[in-house]
Formats: C-alpha cells, sequence, structure tokens
C-alpha cells in the first residue's frame, strides 16, 4: 500500500525543511488572513487567492496531491492513516459494514486513500461528469465552490442504503476541508432522508471551523438522530478582517498580469507525448465515480508493479518526474505515482489538473508559484471552459506523466492549444497513461433509455441559450403540420384526427397588440418575480436541496427557466431544467420519462407548468405517471404534483400566487416561448421509441420576445426578496390542499350556458388567451370591474369578432368558451373526435 503514518509524516517535515518560507505569508501579509491552530497546520496548509466572487482564500493543501506536487507515498498515506483512526474509532465489526463517500473533485483520491486505510469498505465519490443509463441516487452543492452541482451515480443502487435494523452501516463523508460544515451536513441530511442510518463519521484533513460553527455538530446530529463523529489531521481557524472579499478582488485585479506563469524558451517545436500502454486489469473501474469494492481494490494491488514498470521503462533517464492527474481522476494516478516510486530511483512528485481559476504569484511566500491553462478534453456536461495545472511550470521536471482516462484522450487533450503542448513546453519528456473509462453494466431499462437522444438545446433548437433547457422532444421544424383554426377543427371532427396530429397557424401579433404586451410586461414583472420566487422557494425547501425542474411544454418552460434564474440568483444553484410534452387524452411522453429516470431520481423530478385552469393537465399527469409507474416499476415512481406559478382554480399545493392575473407569456405562442411550437404526437412522425415533436420558427426571430419577457421579469428579483421570502415563510405554514373550487365552477358556466361539456370552458386568464389564439372562440365571460389584465383579451376578441360578456359572479377574471359548433370534435374528454348528434 505504500508508505503510511509515520513515515508520511516524516516525508512531510522533509519537504517543509527544503522550503523555508511558509507558502502562505504573501496572502497573509496582505490580506490581514490569520491561520491559527495545530502546529503542523502551517506544514500542511499554505495559501492562494481565489477567483471566485464567493470566497477570498484558498487554503492550499500540500499533502493532497491537487495543486501542490507532492510524493505520493505521502498524499497516499495521510488518507491511509486517516482510514486508520477511523477504523479504530468504529471497531472491525462496524469497519466492515462502512461505506466511505469522497466528494469531487478535490477529495476523490482522498477518500479513496481512507477507504484503503478501512481495509474493506467500498468507496463511491460525487462526481461532475453525468453518465448517460446510470440512474442518479443523489446529489447536492457545494455552497462555495465555482462549480457546484454533485451527482452520485453508484453502479449498485443499494450502495448507499443501510442495512436492516440492528446492523448499522456507517456512512463515511470524506473532504480536504471541514470549514462552515455546510456541504457536509447538507449531504448527511439530503442522503438521510433517502437512506436513514444511526452513524456516519466526517473526515477531513483540516478541521476549520470557527467557533460559532463548531456547536453546529452535536445540534446537527440532535436534529436527525444519529451519531456524528469527525476525524481530522489537525485543526485551526482562519482569522478574516473586515472586507477581506473586496480586498481579494483587488490584489487579483492587481496581479492579472503577472497570472501567465513562465513562458517556454526555445524556437524548437516540443516533442510528441511517448504513450504507455498500462495493461490496466479488465473490470477494475478507474476510481470511485460508480463504486469501488475491495475486490477490486485486491486485482489493482496486484496488477501496479508492472503497471509502474512499464511507466519507468517510458521515462528513459529521467530523474526528476511528475505524475500528473486529471480533475476528478486522481485515485488511479496516485496509485500508477506509488508504483513508479517504487519501480524507479527517480524522484517522483505527484499532482492533478482542477477547474478551480487560482491566481498564481511567483513568490516563495505563496502556494501557487505558476499556472498552465488549457481547454477542458472531456467534453464536460456544463460547456467548455478552462482547466489547470499549477506548480508545474518552472518546477524543474524533466518528465511529465499525465494520466487520464480514455473518455478525456480527445483530439482537445492533444490540440496545439491543448493540456499536452502546454506540459511539452516546460518538461523535456511528457508520457500519456490512458486508463480505460469504467462503463458500468446497464440494466436493460437503463440500456434502451441510453439509446434515445440527447435533449435539443438552443440555439440550434429554440432561441432560449442552452443552460436554460433541454428540451426532451425531436425536431419536426421541416414538416408541414399547420391548418387555418377553423379548418383544423373540422378536420378533427370528421376525420376523428386528435388535435396534437397538427397545430394552428401561429397567430402574428399586430402592432397594437406587441405594444400591449410590453405595457403588460411592465405592469405585471413585479408581481410575476413575486410568484417565481415564491413558487420556487416552496419547491426547494419541500423537494431539495437539488430538484430537476421538468417543465410541460411550452407554457410551463418560461417558468421553469424563471424558477431556474431564481435558484442561481438567490441561491448559487444550477438546477437541471428540462422541457417535456404532455398531451391531453394520451398523456406524457413516457420515452422522456425513461430518459429522465435513467439520468436522474425520479424523486427529485419537480413538473412546472404555466398555470392552472379547471386542473385537466393536472389530473392528466397525475394518471399518466400512475399508468407509466404500473409499466416501468424498474424507474421508481415520479412525484406527479406540479408546480406553477398561478393556481386561481386551486387545483395543486406548489404555487406562487391564487390570483387570476395576466401573465404576459400568456399573451403570445411561440414568440414568448423561445420559438417553439406546442407539442405534436402524430404516428407517422413520433415512433414507439422517439420523443413527441415540435417545431423551432426560426422565420419569427424578429418578433421573438422570448428573452425580453425572462430579463424584465428576472430584473425584477432583488425588489422583491423580502416580500418572497415572507410569502414563502407564510405559505409553507398554511393548509394549501387543493379546493378544486375552479372545477366546480366550470361545471356550473357549463351547465348555465347550455354548453355541457366542460372542455369547451377555458377558465382564467391565461386559458381564455388560448381560446382566443388557437380555437374557434364563441363568447368571452369577463369579471365586472376586471382592469388591465384583460386588455389584451379585449383587444383579441375585438379583432376576431368575439362578444366579451361582463359577469359579477365570477370566480376567474376572465372565461374563455369555445364555439359550440364545434363540440368534442377537438375538445373532447379524450381529445379524439365525437361525431356531432
Amino acid at each position: 500500500m505504500g508508505e503510511h503514518g509515520p513515515a508520511a509524516d516524516e516525508h512531510i517535515r522533509e519537504e517543509e525543511a527544503v522550503d523555508v518560507e511558509w507558502s502562505g505569508n504573501w496572502v497573509a501579509g496582505r490580506l490581514g488572513v490569520e491561520l491559527v491552530g495545530d502546529g503542523e497546520l502551517r506544514e500542511l496548509l499554505g495559501l492562494a487567492l481565489r477567483r471566485n466572487p464567493k470566497r477570498a482564500h484558498l487554503l492550499v493543501s500540500n499533502v493532497l496531491g491537487k495543486h501542490v506536487p507532492q510524493r505520493p507515498s505521502v498524499v497516499l498515506g495521510v488518507g491511509f492513516e486517516l482510514g486508520e483512526r477511523v477504523r479504530n474509532l468504529l471497531g472491525e465489526a462496524e469497519s466492515r459494514r462502512a461505506v466511505v463517500l469522497g466528494y469531487a473533485e478535490t477529495a476523490t483520491g482522498l477518500g479513496h486513500a481512507v477507504a484503503d486505510g478501512l481495509g474493506v469498505a467500498p468507496y463511491l465519490h460525487s462526481t461532475r461528469r453525468p453518465v448517460p443509463g446510470v440512474a442518479q441516487a443523489g446529489g447536492f452543492e457545494e455552497a462555495h465552490s465555482h462549480a457546484t452541482s454533485h451527482l452520485l451515480l453508484p453502479e449498485d443502487p443499494d450502495l448507499l442504503k443501510a442495512p436492516a435494523e440492528g446492523s448499522p452501516s456507517p456512512l463515511v463523508l470524506v473532504d480536504d476541508e471541514f470549514s462552515t460544515g455546510n456541504t457536509v451536513l447538507n449531504t448527511i441530511r439530503a442522503l438521510h432522508a433517502r437512506y436513514p442510518r444511526d452513524r456516519y463519521v466526517i473526515v477531513a484533513l483540516v478541521d476549520m471551523r470557527s467557533e460559532a460553527d463548531r456547536g453546529r455538530l452535536a445540534e446537527f446530529a440532535q436534529e436527525i438522530g444519529a451519531r456524528v463523529d469527525l476525524v481530522a489531521r489537525a485543526r485551526g481557524t482562519v482569522r478574516l478582517p473586515e472586507g477581506v472579499l473586496e480586498k481579494g478582488r483587488s490584489l487579483v485585479a492587481e496581479h492579472d498580469a503577472q497570472d501567465a506563469g513562465p513562458v517556454a524558451s526555445g524556437s524548437s517545436a516540443p516533442r510528441p507525448p511517448v504513450r504507455v500502454v498500462l495493461d490496466w486489469p479488465a473490470g477494475v473501474p478507474d476510481g470511485g465515480r460508480h463504486g469501488f469494492t475491495p475486490v477490486h481494490r485486491a486485482a489493482l494491488e496486484a496488477a501496479l508493479p508492472a503497471m509502474g514498470a512499464r511507466i519507468a521503462d517510458a521515462l528513459g533517464e529521467a530523474r526528476r518526474v511528475l505524475v500528473l492527474g486529471f480533475e476528478e481522476l486522481m485515485y488511479a494516478p496516485l496509485r500508477l505515482a506509488t508504483a513508479l516510486e517504487d519501480a524507479t530511483t527517480a524522484e517522483v512528485r505527484y499532482s492533478t489538473t482542477t477547474r478551480s481559476p487560482v491566481l498564481a504569484v511567483d513568490d516563495p511566500g505563496y502556494a501557487i508559484r505558476s499556472r498552465l491553462v488549457f481547454p477542458a478534453h472531456d467534453d464536460p456536461a456544463d460547456g467548455p471552459g478552462d482547466r489547470y495545472a499549477y506548480n508545474v511550470a518552472g518546477a524543474g521536471f524533466d518528465a511529465v506523466v499525465a494520466v487520464v482516462d480514455s473518455t478525456a484522450d480527445t483530439p482537445a487533450l492533444h490540440a496545439p492549444d491543448g493540456l499536452l503542448a502546454r506540459l511539452a513546453g516546460h518538461t523535456d519528456r511528457v508520457v500519456l497513461a490512458v486508463v480505460p473509462s469504467y462503463v458500468p453494466s446497464p440494466t436493460p431499462h437503463r440500456q434502451e433509455a441510453a439509446m434515445l437522444p440527447e435533449p435539443l438545446r438552443g440555439p440550434a433548437f429554440s432561441s432560449y441559450a442552452a443552460e436554460d433547457v433541454g428540451w426532451l422532444l425531436q425536431d419536426l421544424s421541416d414538416t408541414v403540420l399547420e391548418a387555418p383554426t377553423e379548418e383544423r377543427e373540422e378536420a378533427i371532427q370528421s376525420g376523428g384526427a386528435h388535435y396534437a396530429e397538427s397545430l394552428p397557424v401561429e397567430y402574428q401579433p399586430s402592432p397594437q397588440y406587441q405594444e400591449l404586451f410590453k405595457a403588460a410586461l411592465d405592469t405585471s414583472a413585479t408581481r410575476i418575480a413575486r410568484a417565481v420566487g415564491t413558487v420556487t422557494e416552496t419547491v426547494l425547501a419541500e423537494r431539495g436541496p437539488r430538484p430537476v425542474l421538468v417543465s410541460l411544454a411550452r407554457a410551463g418552460t418560461p417558468v421553469g427557466i424563471l424558477m431556474r434564474r431564481w435558484a442561481q440568483h438567490r441561491h448559487g444553484l444550477d438546477l437541471p431544467h428540462y422541457a417535456v410534452s404532455i398531451v391531453r387524452g394520451r398523456g406524457i411522453d413516457a420515452n422522456a420519462l425513461r430518459w429522465l429516470a435513467a439520468r436522474h431520481d425520479p424523486a427529485d423530478v419537480v413538473f412546472v407548468d404555466g398555470w392552472t385552469g379547471k386542473g385537466a393537465i393536472t389530473r392528466e399527469l397525475a394518471a399518466a405517471l400512475e399508468e407509466f409507474a404500473a409499466a416501468h416499476p424498474e424507474c421508481g415512481p415520479f412525484d406527479p404534483e406540479i408546480a406553477v406559478l398561478a393556481d386561481p382554480g386551486g387545483c395543486v399545493r406548489t404555487y406562487g400566487t391564487r390570483e387570476d392575473f395576466l401573465i404576459p407569456s400568456a399573451c403570445l405562442n411561440s414568440t414568448v416561448s423561445g420559438l417553439i411550437s406546442r407539442t405534436v404526437l402524430r404516428s407517422d412522425l413520433v415512433g414507439p421509441h422517439d420523443f413527441h415533436g415540435a417545431k423551432f420558427y426560426r422565420e419569427l426571430a424578429d418578433t421573438d420576445v422570448s428573452g425580453l419577457f425572462l430579463d424584465t421579469v428576472a430584473a425584477r428579483f432583488d425588489e422583491v426578496a423580502g416580500a418572497v421570502d415572507a410569502e414563502a415563510k407564510e405559505l409553507l405554514a398554511a393548509d394549501r390542499a387543493p379546493t378544486w373550487e375552479g372545477w366546480a365552477a366550470v361545471e356550473r358556466i357549463s351547465e348555465e350556458y347550455g354548453i355541457h361539456d366542460v372542455n369547451l370552458v377555458k377558465p382564467g386568464v391565461g386559458e381564455t388567451t388560448r381560446v382566443l389564439l388557437r380555437r374557434v372562440p364563441w363568447k368571452i365571460l369577463a369579471k365586472r370591474g376586471a382592469g388591465a389584465d384583460l386588455d389584451h383579451v379585449r383587444l383579441l376578441a375585438e379583432q376576431r369578432g368575439v362578444p366579451v360578456e361582463e359577469v359579477a359572479e365570477l370566480p376567474y377574471t376572465c372565461v374563455g368558451l369555445i364555439h359550440p359548433k364545434y363540440t368534442r370534435g377537438a375538445t373532447g374528454a379524450d381529445g379524439t373526435a365525437v361525431t356531432a348528434k
């Protein structure tokens, strides 16, 4: 296993003896930051400046193997010794039932070494790399990080589940530092709700909690009813002066020009990298992303000496060697580095690349002396971006062994500005070692779901930004599906077609109507922002910590984007958001549900819509999800509760308001919904393994106000924050059970006006607007005294020659009635045509 315990400690002291000045002096002197605590603390930690608006300073570990090259035996030994301490704390019996969980990206190797020290514990680390076909067993956020979303993707879905009562199964959570404790405690809280157990152990290199935070651990343990222990190598705290964040920003700005690190000299082209064939043992994962068991550990140990010898042969006469891991891939490179230590007399160091942007200052009193910048080379889920290797340039390495997994062995890695080229400018020899990316064996339903396409995203599909929403739809933009409204309904009635098999001609708003929309938006933006904030806070409180937003295309999609923006603006959360199709009479897109279940925990999915009318879609969704659960029990149940901006019908319990007011996104069709049509379901276009379809109306870009709507509402978020906090608190304590008052009112109106079909009665401002834009309206019922919320309704009614009848007793602001001439043909309860009597 390499050196650990006292030998590793001796190596730390040996390293420090060479570098007399503490690598935190530069930051401490300029920011007034104090590092106080155990005598070993300054040996373990240096200081640097972050490029992060949430925290100015970075504690830079000298023994983690991330930012600072270190002897691999020291890095492994420190983690191994912590694992031995955990084993002594738990005892042999509980240690055998323990599961170790490490945090991406910094502590993936440390957590694995802790599991090695425990000896018999399986290991899992969080990841920021989603893997098709692998269901998510959990997820959480890291409040101060530059990249927050952590996924848990165990191959064994039962890995995190506690065994039967009476058999304690401790969960050991490993991070490099325990500062406020928020990340770890939030993780425990989320996992405890899903996989309750009676004991947790937190492991960290350093416990840096303030006095104010130290009492929280005991209170937290009492809150969840479990024992929570903390094991740390050293303890201390960071004392921060007033205004440290602003000072840090100023220092970063001041020294930005120096932050390129040493530049390679010479004009000759760098030598191409030497690729070494590792002969990685079959069936052994590349790390703990999907779980790493004691059986895997034994197989890896047996194969390490031969792999170390192969790397040594590829290095030639190199005497000072760096083994450089890759972001989350820390343990495999670490173990290859320890094997190389045993196979050569060369001086071996180990560190890894990172996502973290840190200022580099070439000063002996600063922890990050140089940096190399290169583009991401593993096609990350969150898009392209810069990656960094610190303290490599100028460190005197005459060979660097770059270790990546096969997913990251891409053209971007080998590009002229890629990592390998950057390394070649600062060393004589670059060796590339590729570890095969482990792909879990998918279950049949995951295999099928993995064959479904990835979501469509803007700007290729929709005018929304790619990060705003992923459309689980197929693109039918080149298919002619539109027909005039009257012809469409007649065709449906006479031919027995379904309303979702064609599209109405997109309404082209007049200049007067466009001005009315902008005026309505300006008037109602604050009210909408409040409703967005209130419903989002309710969702986070009841379905957190990291819900997956799934909006019902298309009316729900602008609301889903606004909820996502609120969570990002107020809480720094980057919530996933997808749009799916639901069709009355035919249910929700089952393939979209299968796709979601393969990539997220269905329990985390929150369905989002714009508003409720009488509650038809609410009932449709509940029935469709019940049917899906019966047909696909392996996927897990989805919660049928819909979160809406406005619930005037009293149909749901998660809403921003129950007022019936104008939501300007209801005023228009595609031009306020990312230029996307309503969804289409037709057997000759949508096969059994396809998503439902929709069109992207690129040709309407000149009249698109989708971004205007979002930006105008989001600009009011800060203004309504106080009101939202109060409203959300009040709502969470209130009885929000659905009353279905809207449905009762619709039944009464249907009978009073001799319609005798509730599906021809469309209550509320949003639904009435849809009637005027897409259907054949008969008349509009307007609540007497309704003001500007109905200006657009009155204008549309005038343009279409539809009478507006003012009514005193009306539970909604307005109600739209579809012309009885087209009874049930386009609007029947099952969505299909019925022969007229």
